[in-house]
């Protein structure tokens, strides 16, 4: 499969670093200034892109859902509608917020959650649409995701694999460029509900999708894993506090834990390396010390015909012929007499 574009200059697929997504979500409180913050942590802590939420309120919730009173210690009004009125931020608001992007050259986009939202995200001309595991079952919407002639990012939380299936064949057929995200959507996800190992799943079962990881756990280690295990994206929430009213705070990271997290991320990748075995040059000390060398197991005279216990493998001087050479000196000849313990060299050998 061909790498994907996912914001201008930066593409994901074989070969491609894994991309980090900093998923701001509304852990902003609803105030701009720190929505400006949390992008610029993002930027200095090596993020590829950060992400906000858009909703159309009243295509999202019905009349009800809104006027529900909302008696939490996360609220931020008297009713449900109040509190995500609050936490939502204009359409002139996310302007300026992507001017700012724009300023520290720092992808911005948004999950999209409602139709509505769909469209005025392209009007705003983010690289790529997110769906998130709210609107998995959602097939129009994710209908109209693909008509945004811009990739698609999916969050699959709260489905299962015959689902995941059907919005496969509904999004590549036509084809759109996408991106499924193995995800489990518990705030924080226990780790022995993370299932890493869909990533295989998916791989195999979405040829055309690059896959990757949306975690809500707590702590870098188990996003590690999911690079290393195949992960093209991954997306984690970020905030300046986990401590602060909002139900995604605990289970965000700081900016020292997104840093961390990155660097590890990078490094994970360096490891990966390549699937051949080699010999790698960093080794050459070590088998200078250590590698062993053939050297005479007894006495040995020229034109004797050598048999597996005339030699031994020891780390011997001079260096001699390397020990994985035994089975091929073997029925062979020397051209001179071998004391016991001295090594063999190339030069002796008929």
């Amino acid at each position: 499969m061909e790498p994907l574009e996912l914001v201008p200059g930066r593409y994901i697929g074989e070969g491609q670093p894994c991309f980090v997504i900093a998923e701001i979500g509304q852990n902003h409180q609803g105030d701009i200034d720190i929505a400006k913050t949390l992008i610029r942590r993002a930027k200095e802590c090596g993020a590829d892109c950060v992400k906000l939420q858009m909703s159309s309120l009243s295509h999202k919730f019905n009349r009800e859902a809104l006027s529900r009173p909302y008696d939490s210690e996360h609220s931020w009004g008297e009713t449900y509608g109040d509190h995500k009125k609050h936490l939502e931020f204009s359409v002139t608001q996310f302007q300026e917020l992507q001017e700012y992007a724009n300023e520290i050259d720092m992808p911005l986009t948004a999950s999209a959650m409602d139709i509505p939202s769909i469209h005025t995200l392209c009007a705003l001309n983010v690289p790529f649409i997110k769906v998130g595991s709210g609107d998995v079952h959602n097939m129009p919407l994710l209908r109209t995701a693909s008509t945004s002639n811009r990739p698609v990012v999916v969050s699959t939380g709260m489905s299962d694999i015959g689902w995941v299936s059907q919005v496969y064949e509904a999004l590549t057929n036509p084809p759109v460029p996408l991106v499924i995200l193995q995800c489990t959507s518990a705030y924080p996800t226990p780790p022995d509900q993370v299932h890493l190992r869909v990533i295989d799943t998916y791989a195999q079962m979405f040829p055309h999708a690059h896959i990757g990881y949306s975690g809500h756990e707590l702590g870098i280690h188990i996003t590690i894993a999911a690079v290393a295990r195949g992960a093209r994206v991954v997306e984690r929430h970020l905030t300046l506090n986990k401590t602060w009213k909002g139900s995604d705070h605990a289970c965000s990271l700081e900016p020292h834990d997104l840093r961390e997290l990155v660097t590890a991320i990078r490094c994970v990748e360096a490891a990966l390396g390549s699937p051949l075995k080699a010999f790698q040059p960093s080794e050459d000390p070590c088998h200078s010390k250590l590698g062993k060398t053939l050297v005479a197991a007894k006495p040995i005279k020229a034109g004797q015909k050598l048999q597996e216990d005339d030699l031994v493998a020891k780390v011997a001087e001079p260096r001699g012929i390397a020990a994985y050479r035994l089975e091929s000196l073997v029925g062979g000849y020397l051209n001179r007499d071998v004391e016991q313990d001295e090594s063999v060299m190339e030069a002796d050998v008929l």
